[in-house]
């Protein structure tokens, strides 16, 4: 009875341990100790104004979702990258076009816009960043295994919770069983 109470005890004690644990590992800091903004090749707030002013939106969904051509937020992989979110892929993808890649059109180069090459920058900028931080965006690897490891551990815990409350309505169950027997027979007995 002991052992059991001690690990009736334990259990819990281990699961709430490793997921603090989990969830108080800071994330890991960019490579080189720079910010992630310091690694965009542009400005991301001016290309979100050229994305607007060059027409981009047209094609591309003025959230970025996609429509004539491929949704730039999650950015699609049209097969002719390994990273798609790779700076240099998508500054040359602004400046030379695509065509008949994935499945979709033609995008001419520059789409069609005057744009310098900063402002292709930019617009890389913009691009990436909302790819990484957008409302609803997606996890860092240390994020999502950060989440996944909160919600298994509120998930254990519940079940241990359903578990104890079951075992102990289970117990009182089985107790007046055991009465309702008990009187059965002393009223067996008590017959003559």
């Amino acid at each position: 009875m002991r052992l059991s109470a001690a690990l009736a005890l334990l259990v819990p004690l281990l699961v709430v341990g490793f997921g603090l644990t989990a969830l108080a590992q800071s994330s890991p800091e960019p490579a080189g100790g720079a910010s992630p903004a310091a690694q965009l090749p542009g400005d991301p707030n001016k290309g979100q104004q050229l994305y607007t002013a060059s027409g981009c939106a047209t094609c591309h969904g003025a959230s970025l979702e996609g429509g004539i051509g491929p949704p730039l937020n999650p950015l699609k992989n049209l097969g002719d990258t390994k990273d798609p979110l790779s700076p240099s892929y998508i500054i040359e993808t602004i400046t030379n076009g695509k065509q008949g890649v994935g499945g979709y059109g033609q995008m001419p180069a520059k789409g069609n816009a005057k744009l310098s090459d900063q402002d292709i920058k930019d617009l890389a900028a913009f691009i990436i960043q909302q790819n990484k931080t957008a409302p609803g965006g997606h996890l860092s690897p240390a994020e999502l295994a950060r989440s996944t490891v909160a919600w298994t551990t509120i998930g254990i815990l519940g079940m241990l919770l359903i578990t104890w409350v079951l075992a102990r309505y289970n117990m009182r169950w089985i107790a007046r069983r055991a009465a309702a027997r008990r009187a059965a027979e002393g009223r067996d007995a008590a017959r003559p």
